[in-house]
């Protein structure tokens, strides 16, 4: 996967988070911007065409990593989850396939889902998510053998373009994240470094791991 092949996902995420049908907003895009896609971009176009949503769900989180990714979502109408994952799993393997000359299905049987049952969950969750998930790509054996840098972790889940890490420690200003209740729970971007330094070092994050799974 090219680093458009993931631009192009993170513009999936955004746009097939709607009720309505979005294969036509995808086509403008890409013919305006000549298949070029950022945030800056995609923000401008949506102000610029001043286009009307309506989500099927608050995206909190994400992580885009090279063989499967992560979502932290609230679902805002009946049934939006299913809806949003089926429309970005058929829209993205529609695109894929047609780039790579492929056929057949692209993510492997149905997405896996857990509820998040309360608010120091969901904090642990956003670190796994954010921090733990991209520093496998540094420390490959760090769910089975523990972290052996913190400070190390911290800096490249900071530089990690495909997490929204950047956007919780406000270095980055995403159109596809919406903190929602999160946003209350940390007073700072300050507050958020600390509490993922802290989660890293107490190894809280361990009882997060069996209960999503060690994909």
């Amino acid at each position: 996967m090219q680093d458009r092949d993931r631009w192009r996902f993170l513009q999936g995420l955004f746009l097939f988070n709607d009720e309505r049908a979005t294969a036509n907003l995808l086509w403008r895009i890409e013919r305006e911007h000549e298949g070029r896609i950022n945030f800056r971009i995609l923000r401008e176009f949506m102000e610029k065409n001043s286009v009307e949503r309506q989500p099927l769900v608050r995206i909190i989180a994400d992580c885009l990593m090279p063989n499967h990714f992560h979502l932290i979502l609230e679902e805002l109408v009946e049934k939006g989850i299913t809806k949003f994952m089926h429309k970005l799993g058929t829209g993205y393997a529609m695109y894929f396939n047609k780039k790579y000359e492929r056929v057949g299905s692209l993510f492997q049987g149905r997405f896996k889902a857990v509820r998040v049952g309360d608010d120091d969950y969901l904090k642990n969750l956003l670190v796994y998510i954010n921090v733990v998930n991209p520093a496998e790509l540094l420390e490959p054996g760090l769910k089975e053998e523990g972290l052996k840098d913190v400070e190390a972790v911290m800096n490249f889940a900071k530089d990690f373009g495909w997490s929204t890490n950047q956007e919780y420690l406000g270095l980055r200003d995403s159109p596809i994240v919406d903190k929602g209740v999160v946003s209350t729970l940390f007073a700072s971007p300050a507050e958020y470094e600390d509490f993922v330094r802290m989660v890293l070092l107490t190894k809280k994050v361990d009882s997060i791991i069996p209960v999503l799974g060690r994909a």
